[in-house]
């Protein structure tokens, strides 16, 4: 068993990103400049888009953050994103989700300009990808797809299940998979909630997606050996030995599936971490202008 490392990948990343802002800077070009919206005060939210503005500035890019109350409507949110979309010195426009009960997500991700979308999120975005067309692939899905690439793990051919159909993470990764290119080619096979033999299914599978945000439902019966592992999941859940008073856990069993997987990514310190690198990737991107 080999760890799928986001740790050591992200770190080599953001090196890379970090060297062609320098060169941007250096040649007095514009800097990429990301822009996250935060509505109310989300524990996991607020953690998440931290990490983006940090990251940012780590790379030497420029980030800023548009904070809202809960009580925010939805018009004033999407004027926010408006206005957002008609400055031409922000680059990148992320929402984080979840947003409040009384504000439509779709209708803000479809104000959202596709040329600063660079979560992937707009349904022109979402249609691009699965023509095949250049277009901001959704951020997780991306991460995945360099992780399998920078590790060399053939796909062609091979079996992939993917375990959640969300629009973020599932739907994408299986378009993404099975696309003519590399990584792809892959036999593919989306499972959800009304799966009636997923673990049978999950058994099949070369190459292993699970997205579906239930800690540790992947289990070592679940998986044939040899397969390639990617965990998607990231949940908190309750831990008394914890000072923080839980622990972070995956989709995935870890201890019971380790031993029978080729590749497996950790939790944390895998996928989460690319991510946020291909965030700032797609933000790189919008900049120079090579998507739209």
């Amino acid at each position: 068993m080999q760890l799928l490392d986001g740790k050591v990948l992200s770190a080599q990343i953001k090196q890379e990103i970090a060297a062609e802002v320098a060169q941007i800077r250096e040649q007095g070009g514009k800097i990429p400049h990301l822009v996250a919206i935060l509505v109310g005060t989300n524990g996991a939210s607020e953690t998440y888009v931290a990490s983006k503005m940090k990251n940012c500035e780590e790379v030497g890019m420029k980030s800023t953050l548009i904070r809202f109350e809960p009580t925010v409507t939805e018009d004033e949110l999407l004027a926010a994103v408006q206005n957002v979309n008609n400055d031409p010195d922000m680059d990148g426009l992320i929402v984080q989700l979840p947003l409040p009960g009384h504000i439509n997500p779709d209708r803000v991700m479809e104000t959202i300009a596709p040329a600063k979308d660079v979560d992937g999120f707009h349904p022109i975005n979402i249609g691009r990808m699965a023509k095949g067309l250049p277009a901001y692939v959704s951020a997780t899905p991306q991460g995945v797809l360099e992780m399998l690439k920078r590790y060399n793990i053939e796909t062609s051919g091979k079996h992939c299940v993917v375990v959640g159909r969300s629009q973020i993470v599932g739907l994408p990764m299986s378009i993404l998979m099975q696309r003519n290119t590399y990584p792809g080619n892959c036999t593919v096979t989306l499972t959800h909630s009304r799966t009636t033999n997923l673990a049978e299914i999950c058994r099949t599978a070369d190459i292993l997606v699970a997205a579906l945000g239930k800690p540790e439902f992947v289990t070592g019966d679940m998986v044939k050996a040899g397969a390639v592992v990617i965990d998607v999941g990231l949940e908190r859940v309750p831990d008394a030995s914890k000072k923080s008073g839980f622990s972070l856990k995956g989709d995935v069993k870890f201890d019971e599936v380790a031993p029978k997987a080729s590749y497996i990514t950790p939790v944390p310190g895998g996928v989460g971490l690319m991510t946020i690198c291909s965030l700032m990737q797609n933000t790189l991107k919008a900049a120079r202008g090579e998507v739209y």
